[in-house]
């Protein structure tokens, strides 16, 4: 029973942090600006690698194997966030502009 509900759990994770690691690739890709895909580089590549290292954290059990891998998702909650964030800041003393929207109220553009 219990390994039932392991193994389900394990599923569980690794389908949300591929879902999530897949909409962060879509989100580089589509987005506008450096500001925008560092956003969604850091927000959901966090939360998909976040999940697989849980989902693997799990599956390992109680070895010397899941405590690095413990290590490593607190290592990647730490370093996404603040890669993106020099990103962003680099890209804003550099003089990089945001992008902005090129329609008025109505929807015309401009």
């Amino acid at each position: 029973m219990i390994e039932t509900v392991r193994f389900w759990a394990i599923i569980v994770l690794i389908v949300f942090g591929l879902f999530f690691t897949f909409v962060s690739a879509v989100g580089v890709l589509r987005l506008p600006d450096v500001y925008a895909r560092a956003h969604t580089a850091s927000q959901t590549d966090t939360l998909g690698a976040g999940l697989a290292l849980a989902a693997v954290a799990l599956a390992l059990g109680w070895q010397n194997a899941t405590a690095y891998t413990v290590l490593l998702l607190f290592f990647v909650f730490i370093t996404n966030p603040t890669a993106a964030h020099a990103i962003a800041r680099s890209a804003a003393e550099s003089g990089i502009v945001p992008w902005e929207n090129d329609t008025d109220e109505e929807g015309e553009s401009r």
